[in-house]
């Protein structure tokens, strides 16, 4: 009789990855799902991200970024040989758990999880108000302190009085290229 790895029924589990290989080895594990038929052991395969705005020569661009670098997250029954598939994926180097014992993560944080990546516009919570002082950290005005007159946080808009030859200039940015001073 095989030796039964300790079971928690369907659940998901935390992989540890080389960091930069998480997308290799959710793919590489979802192809040894298949060729192995482990279908009725192992569900699912994530890779947690989320979406971040950032400026990229002066324009706001919405990237992907893992959310836990290092990491995967797999929906599945542990026995000796759905446990033996993940472990011996490339690239995966181990699982969070108790000496040889996977642990499951909560069910609750997994749903916060997904609600996180499921956002498909990020929502950035403007720190500045009208009267702060701020550094300009991006675009042609970059290094100039100015201090705000007015925040439009529907369109992600500040306007910063900027002194330009001793006068104070309303310029329009984007609330990402200030910061406070």
């Amino acid at each position: 009789m095989a030796k039964q790895t300790q079971h928690h029924g369907r659940a998901w589990y935390v992989i540890h990855t080389y960091s930069g290989y998480e997308d290799n080895v959710a793919r590489n594990m979802k192809q040894r799902i298949d060729s192995m038929d482990m279908q009725d052991h192992i569900f699912d395969v994530l890779v947690p991200k989320e979406k971040k705005i950032k400026i990229k020569a002066g324009k706001r661009v919405t990237i992907e970024e893992r959310i836990y670098p290092g990491y995967v997250l797999v929906d599945m029954i542990v026995t000796d040989a759905s446990w033996y598939v993940v472990r011996n994926t490339p690239n995966v180097t181990g699982f969070i758990g108790l000496g040889t014992t996977p642990t499951p993560i909560d069910p609750k944080e997994i749903e916060t999880l997904k609600k996180r990546m499921g956002v498909d516009e990020p929502k950035y919570k403007m720190d500045v108000h009208a009267g702060d002082t701020v550094k300009i950290v991006d675009g042609p005005f970059k290094n100039f302190e100015g201090k705000i007159e007015g925040t439009d946080e529907a369109k992600g808009k500040v306007k910063v009085l900027v002194s330009i030859f001793g006068r104070d200039t309303p310029v329009e940015l984007d609330f990402l290229q200030v910061r406070k001073s």
